[in-house]
């Protein structure tokens, strides 16, 4: 997430964003300087542009992110072998340079940057960070970039400070037992898995979960007692105490795929009967209404809104 600002990065695109914190950290740059000072979670991450650097492509990247929501994106760009923009002038030559170096950065580049709690805008970093690709056209169109994407966390903390699961609960955590009693909960990781090509999720699989003992401390940890757990997923906990052997897999979303090969961008385009935005196939026409026998051959009983002069919708 740090590198990319996604769990599903386009690596055709030869972008990876680093932590540039110590670079501002008491700054004269007093917006990220203070909020650093306040909060000892916040971040401020550098996403660098080869060949971005220009006035006018900075000006654009921010009239962009003023678009999507934010304030703006701050940034710096390189020549005559210095810093140039506001935020150069902010931090001094010396800061400036720390980055231009740590980025390995030349004239004729450039460099943006988002500040905050990661988890608030790792979102938009990688949306930045995808734009620019876009914008500079750095991305490699002629091959399929994949990737394994594991040791996805556990659990994350909530806005209001608690611990819940992160991804799916049934998975069973690196570590067993010992991971779930001894580890901090942020740290535990999960046995979760994806292959991602080309910023594309194809497959997502896990080793499952199959230790009823494991999985009533986990549940524990994101704050349900036993009680719960037992009245919600007793049916699985029984089996397990059966004896369920270790399984796991991963389901290949062969649409995707055929996606990626067909150079579309939308699964409409290569599904057999895409649906709009509300869902509804049009070539099917559904869905479609139901008759009352059909309805009453199964037992159910509609409880539709009431149209304007108390008649019931159909």
């Amino acid at each position: 997430m740090q590198k990319y600002g996604s769990d599903k990065p386009d690596l055709r695109i030869p972008i990876e964003m680093q932590d540039v914190t110590p670079a501002f950290d008491g700054s004269d740059f007093k917006i990220f300087a203070n909020m650093i000072a306040k909060d000892d979670k916040v971040r401020v991450w550098a996403i660098p542009a080869k060949t971005g650097g220009s006035r006018a492509f900075c000006d654009r990247m921010n009239s962009w992110a003023q678009g999507e929501g934010q304030p703006g994106l701050g940034y710096i760009f390189f020549r005559d072998g210095e810093g140039a923009g506001p935020l150069a002038k902010n931090i001094g030559e010396e800061r400036t340079a720390q980055i231009k170096q740590q980025l390995g950065l030349e004239d004729g580049d450039a460099v943006f940057f988002c500040a905050g709690v990661p988890r608030a805008f790792a979102d938009f970093a990688g949306c930045a960070r995808n734009r620019i690709g876009e914008e500079l056209d750095l991305i490699d169109r002629d091959q399929f970039a994949f990737c394994w994407i594991v040791d996805f966390p556990m659990y994350e903390e909530t806005d209001d400070g608690k611990i819940d699961f992160s991804h799916n609960p049934f998975s069973m955590p690196q570590g067993g037992m010992e991971a779930l009693e001894s580890q901090d909960p942020l740290a535990v990781l999960g046995y979760q898995y994806d292959i991602v090509c080309n910023g594309v999720e194809l497959s997502s699989g896990a080793i499952r979960n199959h230790k009823p003992e494991i999985m009533l401390k986990a549940f524990e940890i994101a704050g349900y007692d036993d009680a719960v757990v037992e009245k919600e997923f007793g049916g699985m906990l029984n089996a397990f105490r059966y004896g369920a052997p270790p399984h796991g897999g991963i389901a290949p979303g062969v649409d995707r795929i055929v996606m990626l090969l067909a150079g579309q961008e939308n699964l409409r385009e290569v599904v057999a009967f895409p649906m709009n935005q509300q869902a509804e196939d049009l070539l099917m026409q559904a869905p479609g209404n139901v008759s009352n026998a059909q309805l009453r051959e199964l037992h159910i009983r509609l409880n539709l809104p009431k149209e304007e002069g108390g008649k019931e919708s159909d």
